[in-house]
């Protein structure tokens, strides 16, 4: 299984004022430094809770043998495409009765395909995330990401520890999701 963010989370005017104000930045010449390092903390927060806090558009290329293939992307809002991938790259879109797709609790799904596809791979396309934008992001997952930016800003001179803060970690306990494998 192969996961790619197609569309990656929209990061708002809103985000970045909110990390400027909490480092007491007000230029604009930062800017694109500080986007990247709140993409780079979303992208810690998701590695950590186990779940796209963002919501972003991903596919996951999986096996084209017949069986249940367990999608690693959470929490899915919303399938948009299957597709089979053929060997000269070319996708076509999967049959509604080759594959039924099981929904489980806090955004899991299965894909069952029914039949082993001819082709290289099948490509399952949606959207995830937990929340849509950043202003309904929950209060704690967003304040550990500003926090992580933060520190990852104020830090970026000195030692090269990855592991975020535990007072970021704190606030993303609670929405921790384990899979199971």
């Amino acid at each position: 299984m192969q996961r790619t963010v197609v569309v990656p989370a929209e990061l708002t005017f809103d985000a970045l004022e909110e990390l400027k104000s909490w480092l007491g930045i007000s230029r604009p010449n930062e800017d694109h430094a500080l986007i990247d390092l709140l993409r780079a903390s979303l992208a810690m927060c998701e590695a950590v809770i186990g779940q796209v806090p963002l919501e972003q558009v991903t596919e996951e290329r999986l096996s084209p043998q017949s069986g249940r293939h367990s999608l690693v992307s959470r929490p899915i809002r919303e399938v948009l495409a299957t597709e089979a991938l053929d060997s000269a790259q070319s996708r076509i879109e999967l049959a509604s009765d080759k594959f039924e797709y099981e929904f489980g609790p806090h955004g899991a799904a299965v894909i069952q395909l029914r039949h082993s596809i001819d082709a290289v791979a099948v490509i399952a396309r949606m959207r995830v995330g937990i929340a849509h934008t950043w202003s309904e992001l929950p209060p704690a997952l967003k304040q550990g990401v500003i926090r992580l930016a933060a520190h990852h800003y104020r830090d970026r001179d000195g030692a090269e520890d990855s592991a975020p803060p535990a007072s970021v970690t704190a606030l993303w306990r609670p929405w921790r999701r384990l899979a199971i494998s």
